[in-house]
């Protein structure tokens, strides 16, 4: 780990770049550890919520100058090293971890090296063999590929000539509300699953497009993004109100091709 700088030293300049994110999400998170959650006494006349930034610096083993820099935005150097441990003293979960070191540009030291992209051709044909409704997203998750039981319940999506990103028809269509049971829950893990996605792909023009896009045209979407949750992208329950078939349960199931894992192939099974 790189040594942080004193007390004394002149703290370089601010700067609007990723590093004011880095220091929103660090920030947040901090905000909702409590002091008995790691050990220490909850003490009186605490003014901030969650834990003091002295005292994350102290469980990080670095000095609090550094550590505050981090926090406001300031163009410091972190290495991957302060990263492991600023993720472990705020108990980050795995999406989350993955998420603070996309955004300091670092790579994690406990994930494996990424594996070399391949063409999707393979996975593109798979989605017509599977017996259910199965379909293929990239990164800003458009579907590229999708067999006809995912057209036929997606109505809204994946028939006809829509907007094939899901997002947008999640957030903008009005068919989502009345098809997704629970919307308000499904809409907000969606939002939290594609942060987590976005980060590594975040300098795209069509994934900051995207966002963009999204957080002007949907007041649901700009709320659940300035939340700053992460999640990874689970399998489950999932039911909608189908406009034929009325009420329907699926188990979703989601896979990434070891080669490349900024694509998904989702599988949904009825109960």
């Amino acid at each position: 780990m790189s040594t942080p700088p004193s007390a004394e030293s002149s703290p370089p300049p601010l700067d609007a770049t990723p590093a004011h994110a880095l220091g929103d999400f660090i920030r947040a998170h901090r905000e909702r550890l409590s002091p008995q959650a790691v050990g220490l006494p909850p003490g009186p006349r605490r003014r901030t919520p969650g834990l003091r930034r002295e005292e994350v610096a102290q469980l990080c083993g670095v000095s609090p100058t550094w550590y505050t820099w981090i926090e406001q935005g300031r163009p410091v150097s972190a290495s991957a090293d302060a990263l492991a441990r600023i993720a472990v003293a705020l108990q980050l979960s795995r999406a989350e971890r993955a998420y603070l070191f996309e955004l300091a540009a670092q790579r994690d030291p406990a994930e494996p090296d990424p594996a070399a992209a391949d063409a999707p051709a393979t996975l593109l044909e798979t989605v017509q063999l599977v017996n259910a409704p199965a379909y293929v997203l990239d990164r800003q998750w458009n579907a590229l590929a999708w067999n006809e039981r995912a057209a036929d319940l997606f109505v809204g999506w994946l028939d006809g000539t829509h907007d094939r990103n899901l997002l947008r028809f999640t957030f903008t269509e009005p068919a989502a509300r009345e098809l997704i049971v629970d919307w308000e829950t499904r809409a907000r893990r969606l939002a939290a699953e594609f942060r987590a996605d976005s980060i590594r792909h975040l300098s795209d023009a069509p994934t900051r497009g995207l966002i963009d896009t999204l957080t002007s045209t949907s007041d649901a979407f700009a709320r659940f993004w300035a939340s700053q949750d992460v999640g990874e992208r689970e399998g489950g329950r999932r039911e909608f109100n189908h406009p034929r078939d009325g009420r329907v349960v699926y188990d979703q199931i989601t896979f990434k091709p070891a080669h490349r894992e900024d694509l998904k192939l989702v599988v949904l099974v009825r109960e």
